[in-house]
């Protein structure tokens, strides 16, 4: 026996915790998707995600395996659309995807999940067993907000909601009372691929499918390691994620806004000053993005985005700092301003890349050194 009379007053429990869209499906498990997220990793496409196991992945989509019981998923959508950057103005700046310009969304949505399955026994009018997942746990968000009519999936792989467009951040909550589920939407992109032609690295190598290891947001924050160098130009510059093909989907025209105080912007965080992030120290990084999502990259992740994008940028403003960044600690750091200065160009650049080539010990940033400085005699 179902509780339907139950489905709507949970609902309108999710909107008063504070979320934008709140829907309900089956614990049935997610086999479409699970078959599909195997055939991403056999075909290589997540490769770099160590984590991404084909074991997580079953488990993922199989939230019967997640909580004993399981009866029914709640699906929860809360908007970070929280309006644009400033207007730019002569020193170079960088971007951050839109997620990041508040809060860390974790810590903001598991509160409000923990206080929503809190009442849900008041609610039910007997003990329930929930589990809650906030995209860092082992469930298949996506799928579960697509079966429930959350929305549908885009071919950039996002959820599209008919009301805030993509830009909302997703959870789920697995539950032992059974309720009778919302349909998934009828709608698709259609014909549109808007967000494969305007992705710079072709991450997007076909509809629904991403290849992570070209994906600037995995570049700009998972890589713990050197870009590859083929993709740095293309990187622009973005410096922690990327919002590239939200910002050309359609859909996201019309998208609802958030007031959401959490996801405001902080800072400049929209467009950063990209040199004095250069400047931080471990001290000054942690307190400059303590609660963000940004801390995810690291330091050291960061200003190797930082460079990038000043070298792509190309202002000879940044000449300066990127050659004390040749001075790093970090191998990572100095590789990848060498690389910019290289971009850059001019005497200046040379001078200080000739001059750290006769200190350096490392070979990969020796050989960052003198791509650079064959790139300044080739120009």
């Amino acid at each position: 026996m179902q509780y339907n009379g139950l489905r709507d007053s949970i609902k309108q429990l999710g909107i008063d915790s504070g979320f934008d869209i709140v829907r309900v499906t089956t614990a049935d498990a997610f086999k479409r998707d699970e078959a599909a997220a195997l055939e991403r990793i056999r075909d290589g496409h997540m490769d770099g995600f160590t984590w991404y196991t084909e074991e997580r992945v079953r488990r993922a989509n199989r939230p019967q395996e997640l909580l004993e019981g399981a009866e029914s998923v709640i699906s929860l959508a809360l908007s970070y659309n929280t309006g644009e950057p400033g207007e730019p103005d002569d020193e170079p700046r960088g971007k951050i995807a839109r997620y990041a310009w508040g809060e860390d969304y974790h810590d903001v949505i598991k509160g409000r999940l923990r206080d929503f399955a809190a009442r849900l026994p008041e609610i039910a009018g007997r003990p329930v067993n929930t589990r809650i997942f906030v995209d860092d746990g082992p469930m298949n968000d996506r799928a579960a907000a697509a079966r429930a009519g959350i929305g549908w999936f885009g071919k950039n792989t996002n959820i599209l909601t008919q009301s805030h467009g993509s830009w909302v951040f997703l959870a789920q909550v697995i539950t032992d009372i059974p309720l009778s589920p919302d349909r998934p939407l009828k709608k698709t992109c259609g014909d549109c691929v808007l967000c494969i032609d305007a992705c710079p690295t072709g991450a997007i190598v076909t509809p629904y499918v991403i290849d992570n290891k070209r994906c600037i947001s995995y570049l700009t924050i998972e890589l713990r390691g050197s870009i590859p160098r083929e993709l740095r130009s293309q990187i622009g510059d973005w410096v922690f994620g990327c919002d590239i093909c939200q910002d050309v989907c359609p859909v996201n025209r019309k998208a609802i806004g958030s007031l959401e105080p959490a996801f405001q912007q902080r800072h400049d965080f929209a467009a950063p000053a990209l040199i004095p992030l250069l400047e931080l120290d471990q001290a000054a990084f942690s307190e400059r993005f303590r609660r963000s999502p940004i801390k995810r990259a690291k330091r050291v992740g960061l200003q190797r985005n930082v460079c990038v994008a000043l070298g792509n940028i190309g202002d000879p403003a940044a000449i300066p700092s990127l050659a004390n960044s040749l001075q790093h600690e970090s191998d990572i750091v100095r590789g990848h301003a060498a690389w910019a200065l290289g971009r850059i160009g001019g005497n200046e650049s040379r001078a200080a890349l000739a001059s750290a080539l006769e200190d350096e010990t490392d070979a990969g940033v020796i050989a960052e050194i003198e791509h650079a400085l064959g790139e300044l005699e080739a120009s």
